[in-house]
Order: structure tokens, then sequence, then C-alpha cells
């Protein structure tokens, strides 16, 4: 009887169609230094059954989650944008940004509603608070952040209840962030492991991809004159989405690899030179109007790029066993020596 084992190269000796090894056959028995107790069974060796997934890999649907994620990015961080336009006097990029958040977080929750079936499981998740649990406390910033962007956006929009519009977008301001950057620990505290190994940088690289495409929305539509912030803000957002999106792949090791592979690779060098050419376009163009749109689509796109890219490398990496195994047993192996 034969088994499979996985290395950094991938599936070493797979033979399909022969029995698992079991018992005292399935393990390797390290030499353990000095002496002592022996150990009744052998010592664990990680491997893949005959080269299969260790991982369920997600079920989601990559429209609909990847476009709730980037579309969520987008609302968190248009509010901010919008109560700053507001307090110095930019109307209509003010407008803009609050339009934008109440548009993106309503796209937002349709599809995440869509993914999950019925509009009943979302409002399931709503029975209880659980801090520990990243979905439920998501849930529930959207069930907060999701009105206060709307009446915002409907004050403006109708010019009545101004002072009660003003509550709601300080309000949606102080939500607007976490709106933003839960999504990136929602994905990290999941066992995939593209998601999990990033755990550290990617709430920064979510949250520099919001800004650059709450910036963009700014920008293909806001008179030129009162573009300033929106300019600013895609070029500090696009220094921190790349800066920690270079970090976190250097941190990472071996599960980095799916990010620069395949459709994910192809989606994430996009999203970088998208996000970058924007940014630069953005300041090149200063007050012209024709260069702004260009580069207010480039920040767009290269934010929903970059969610799309990060939601693939996930599913890959949970679908090839060694992304799972071989950093378990390095792990191991390190704690041994």
């Amino acid at each position: 009887m034969s088994g499979s084992d996985v290395t950094r190269d991938g599936v070493r000796g797979a033979r399909p169609g022969r029995d698992a090894p079991t018992g005292a056959h399935a393990g390797r028995r390290r030499r353990r230094r000095g002496r002592g107790e022996q150990p009744v069974v052998p010592d664990a060796e990680f491997s893949s059954y005959y080269g299969r997934p260790v991982l369920n890999e997600p079920s989601w649907a990559a429209l609909d989650i990847a476009g709730y994620l980037w579309l969520g990015g987008l609302a968190g961080a248009s509010s901010p944008l919008a109560a700053g336009a507001h307090a110095t006097g930019r109307p209509a990029l003010a407008r803009t940004a609050k339009l934008g958040a109440a548009g993106a977080v309503s796209l937002s929750l349709a599809a995440l509603v869509h993914d999950l079936g019925r509009p009943a499981r979302f409002l399931n998740m709503l029975r209880v608070f659980k801090p520990t649990s990243p979905m439920n406390v998501g849930s529930w910033l959207l069930a907060g952040y999701a009105p206060l962007a709307l009446a915002a956006a409907a004050a403006d929009v109708t010019g009545r209840f101004r002072p009660a519009g003003a509550v709601a977008t300080a309000a949606a301001t102080v939500l607007g962030p976490a709106v933003a950057t839960y999504t990136a620990v929602l994905l990290s505290d999941t066992a995939v492991p593209s998601w999990h190994g990033g755990y550290r940088e990617l709430p920064f690289v979510f949250a520099g991809s919001a800004a650059t495409a709450a910036a963009g929305l700014a920008l293909t539509s806001v008179p030129s004159a009162q573009t300033g912030p929106a300019r600013r803000t895609a070029v500090l957002g696009t220094a921190l989405e790349l800066g920690a999106f270079r970090l976190m792949k250097r941190r990472m090791g071996l599960v980095s690899e799916p990010l620069e592979r395949g459709r994910a690779g192809r989606l994430l060098r996009g999203a970088e030179a998208l996000t970058a050419g924007g940014a630069v376009l953005a300041v090149v163009a200063g007050r012209r109007r024709g260069a702004a749109a260009p580069a207010g689509i480039a920040l767009l796109a290269g934010s929903a790029a970059l969610r799309f890219g990060v939601f693939h490398a996930g599913v890959a990496s949970a679908r090839d066993p060694k992304y799972t195994v071989v950093p378990q047993r390095e792990r191991l192996e390190a704690r041994t020596d």
C-alpha cells in the first residue's frame, strides 16, 4: 500500500487506485533527541489523500462575492470623502461621493443576498451579536451603515432634512472605514491558505483599494475644480495598496504563489498597472477634465481587478493541497528543531 506525499513541487508518489496507508504505516517516526518516554504512536506526517484537496474550496460565486468585496470598499471609502468635501465647500464632490456610497452599498448587499440565496439568511445573522465572528460583525456593520448612507444621499439630493442628513453623513463616515476593510478580516479568518496567509496586510491592501475606487468615481463624475481631495486620495490610496500588497506577498512565502499565477496573477498584475497608471494620470491631469475621467476609470478598474484577483487566488490555493500541507509541515518541523 502506498499513499501520496505533498511537496513544494506538487504531489509526489500519487498512485490512484491503491489503498491508502493506515495505522503505523501512515506516519514517519522522527528521531527524538535525548532519552525519555517514547511515543505510543508514530509522529504524524502531513500528506494528501492521493493529491485530493485538503480543504473544500469556497463555493461562493465569483461575481457575487468579489463584486460584494469591491462595492463594499467603494461605499465605505466614499463616505469619508463625502464628509471632507462637504466640510470644505465642494458640493458636487460631496453629492457624488454620497450617491456613490448609497448606490455601492445597496448593490453590495444585493450581491451578498443573491449569493446567500434568500434575504432571510442575511437577517438570520442579525439575531445575535458575536464580536469573535467577522461575518456577524460585518453583517451588523452593513445593517447600520446602509441606512445612514442612503439617508445622507437622500437629504443631499432632495435638499430636505439637512440637519438629519449631516448627522447621517458624519455617522456613515465613522462606520465607512470599517465597512471598507472588514471583508479583508472576513477572508483572513478562513482556513483558505492565500487568504489566511495575508491576515496582517490584507486589511491595509483593501483600505488602499477602497480609497482608489472612491477617488476614481469622483474623478469620472465631478467638475475638475472640485477634484483636489479625490486626486490626493488616489495617490495615498495607491501608495498604501501597492506597498502593503508587495509586503504581504514577501511575508506569505509559499502561499503567495496563487497570487502570481493563472487568472489571479493576471488580474493582480493588471490591478497594479491600472492603479499606478490611474494615480499618475490623476496627478498629471490636474484640473484638466479630459484626463481626469480616464484616470478615474483606471482606478475603478484597478480596484475591481484586485478584489477579483484576491478572490480567485484564494480559490486556487484551497484547490491545491500543497498550500495547506507544506506550510503545516514546515511549522511542525520548526517547532521540533
